[in-house]
């Protein structure tokens, strides 16, 4: 999975070809995805643990709710990622396959750039001692000057070398965002992310719902803020 960077598309786009219509993903599918995928949940365990889930709920002879959240399959998917785990137990590393990620220099600095973009025209919070706009400026000049060198070099960069990157970036961003958003603020997304989470706790661990907490949380002031996600599994 550390290669290929349409985890998030994929699963949008299965979960909305089992739903049958498509309905747009809440923070709360979106944190659940990004758990997923911080936890290495491979995707072809995301997949299956989709169909088992709604071939469940298709089995059911009356169906009083509809699927309205990606967080109604976390069980299923959790339990495919186990059963593939053990599967995979004594398999040779030389016979693992990665997908190819099949992006090119111009899409990569194209991404780059739009985020550069973006994070200049964000509403970020300021704060004494937090100067997240100035940090923004920054990061947008990193990402230009990413772009060029990857237009102006013969070859790809590795993937994962950038993507760290961009990750490193990201966290000091996202740090600053939390250090000079309103505490009352704070309180208001952390409230929305407990009333959200509170129908599927029942069928979660205490650290995944830890977890999908934190995602929530991050991805909500992201939102707010109008701060893009600068990984490369973003860019679609």
């Amino acid at each position: 999975m550390d290669n290929y960077f349409n985890y998030f598309t994929e699963i949008e786009e299965h979960y909305h070809r089992r739903r049958g219509t498509t309905l747009l993903l809440s923070t709360l599918d979106w944190a659940l995805i990004e758990t997923w995928k911080s936890a290495g949940v491979p995707l072809e365990a995301v997949l299956r643990g989709i169909d088992e889930a709604f071939d469940k709920y298709d089995r059911k002879p009356t169906k009083t709710k509809k699927v309205n959240s990606l967080a109604f399959c976390s069980q299923a998917v959790l339990t495919a990622a186990e059963d593939m785990k053990e599967a995979a137990v004594g398999a040779a590393a030389s016979e693992k396959r990665q997908p190819e990620p099949g992006f090119d220099a111009a899409q990569i600095a194209a991404f780059l750039r739009e985020n550069a973009e973006r994070l200049e025209k964000a509403k970020l919070p300021e704060s004494a001692g937090f100067s997240v706009r100035a940090l923004a400026r920054e990061t947008a000049t990193s990402l230009r000057e990413m772009a060029s060198g990857i237009e102006g070099s013969p070859k790809l960069p590795r993937l994962e070398d950038l993507e760290r990157r961009l990750t490193v970036l990201e966290e000091k961003l996202f740090a600053l965002l939390m250090a000079a958003t309103p505490d009352d603020d704070l309180v208001d997304v952390r409230a929305q992310a407990d009333r959200d989470l509170a129908p599927y706790r029942r069928n979660m661990t205490a650290a995944q719902i830890e977890q999908l907490h934190k995602q929530y949380v991050r991805k909500r002031l992201l939102e707010q803020s109008g701060v893009p996600r600068l990984s490369l599994f973003y860019m679609h």
